[in-house]
């Protein structure tokens, strides 16, 4: 028997339009490139006879059965998103798809961009609109502080530019 996982929560369905072209990319390189080629290389494998102790077929049903739970997801995924494609109205507030600028009291600044969990890249600055520096940040303005509370203790930030 399996170890219980506890229901993840579901991340908040908006994707940037730049998001949502990486995500449309990978589903058509899975669908048309790399799963005729597995499906192929598969073929080649079951050709080979005893299967039961075949490393290359079990490892490309392995291989095939990721592919497919992928696909089936970004299908999925695709479906319920809604693409953020416009700036909002009011740009002096922090909203979805926006650059902030933070700095914190030891005068350290850092740049986030706030998008969708299925685009988030911590190299990049881009962080999920679901995380507690995003919720912290949403509707803030210019010269407004945040605090974010992390196990560690809580971290003040003061916003120094917005941009979309």
């Amino acid at each position: 028997m399996g170890r219980y996982r506890p229901p993840r929560q579901h991340s908040s369905p908006y994707i940037t339009l730049e998001g949502r072209i990486k995500l449309e990319d990978e589903l058509r390189f899975l669908g048309y490139t790399k799963r005729p080629e597995v499906v192929k290389a598969l073929a080649a494998a079951a050709a080979e006879g005893d299967r039961s102790e075949n490393a290359e077929y079990i490892y490309r049903k392995k291989q095939l059965r990721e592919i497919d739970g992928r696909l089936k997801y970004l299908v999925k995924r695709l479906e319920s998103l809604n693409c953020v494609d416009e700036k909002p109205e009011d740009q002096s507030k922090v909203f979805f798809a926006a650059w902030v600028d933070l700095e914190d009291e030891d005068e350290n600044s850092v740049t986030y961009r706030l998008v969708g969990g299925d685009e988030t890249d911590a190299k990049k600055g881009w962080i999920s609109i679901d995380s507690p520096v995003a919720k912290a940040l949403l509707k803030k303005q210019v010269g407004d502080e945040v605090v974010v509370s992390t196990p560690g203790g809580d971290i003040f930030y003061e916003v120094m530019s917005i941009r979309y």
